[in-house]
C-alpha cells in the first residue's frame, strides 16, 4: 500500500512539473499585446517611383542608337553606359536619371535627349515591404500604391500550417520612431475577416511568428 502511494505521488509530482513546465514554455512564447494597425493611413506617400538596385533601365538616346540600351542598375546603385560610366542611379526618378545621363553625355554629343523606362521593379530598400517568418515564400516587395496586407499575402502565397497568423505584428516607421502594431492574418486570410486587412506603407516589416501549439 506504501509502495502504491509512493508511486502514485510520483506520478503526481511528475505531472506537476510538466504542468509547470508548460506554463513556463507558454509564458515564453508570449509576446506583447500591440495595438491594431490602423485599417488606413495619413500619411502622404510620395508617388514618384525612385529607380533603385537591381532595377533594370532601358536607356534611350534619340537619334544615337549605338548609345542606346537596357542596363541593370548593380548593387552598389550605379549604372554604366556606353559613354557614361558609374553613373549613381539609385534613389532617382526615371526623369532626374534621363537628365543625368544627358549631363554626362553632353560632353561627347550635341544636345543629346534621353529617355529612360524602368522596365524591371525592384526599388530602393527603404519603399520595399518585408515579409518574415511563417509566410509560404517570405520576401522583400516593391511597394504598390493603395496597398493592402491582403495584397501582400497573396503574394508571398499566405500562411504556413505553423504560423500564429493573429499574433503577427507590423513594423513601421512613424516621424521617425518604430511603431508595432498587431495584425489578425489568420482572420484575413483564413477567416475571410475583411475588416483584418489594412492599408501598408513603404518600408513596412511584416513579421509572423509560429504557433507552438
Amino acid at each position: 500500500m506504501r509502495l502504491f502511494s509512493n508511486v502514485v505521488s510520483a506520478r503526481f509530482a511528475s505531472a506537476g512539473a510538466l504542468l509547470l513546465t508548460g506554463v513556463i514554455v507558454l509564458a515564453g512564447c508570449a509576446t506583447p499585446e500591440f495595438q491594431d494597425a490602423p485599417a488606413t493611413v495619413d500619411a502622404p506617400v510620395d508617388r514618384d517611383y525612385l529607380v533603385g538596385p537591381g532595377d533594370t533601365v532601358n536607356v534611350i538616346v534619340w537619334g544615337n542608337p549605338e548609345l542606346s540600351m537596357s542596363v541593370p542598375v548593380r548593387p552598389d546603385g550605379k549604372l554604366t553606359t556606353p559613354l557614361v560610366e558609374d553613373l549613381p542611379a539609385s534613389d532617382r526618378t526615371p526623369t532626374d536619371l534621363a537628365r543625368a545621363i544627358e549631363n554626362e553625355l553632353g560632353t561627347y554629343i550635341r544636345d543629346p535627349v534621353v529617355t529612360v523606362v524602368v522596365t524591371g521593379f525592384v526599388g530602393p530598400f527603404e519603399q520595399q515591404i518585408r515579409v518574415i517568418g511563417q509566410a509560404a515564400e517570405p520576401q522583400a516587395l516593391q511597394y504598390r500604391e493603395h496597398m493592402t496586407v491582403m495584397d501582400v499575402m497573396i503574394q508571398v502565397g499566405g500562411l504556413t500550417e505553423f504560423a500564429a497568423g493573429n499574433r503577427a505584428t507590423l513594423v513601421r516607421t512613424v516621424d521617425g520612431e518604430k511603431e508595432q502594431y498587431r495584425v489578425r492574418l489568420d482572420d484575413l486570410v483564413n477567416g475571410g475577416d475583411i475588416s483584418a486587412n489594412v492599408e501598408m506603407l513603404p518600408g513596412d516589416v511584416l513579421i509572423i511568428p509560429e504557433s507552438f501549439f
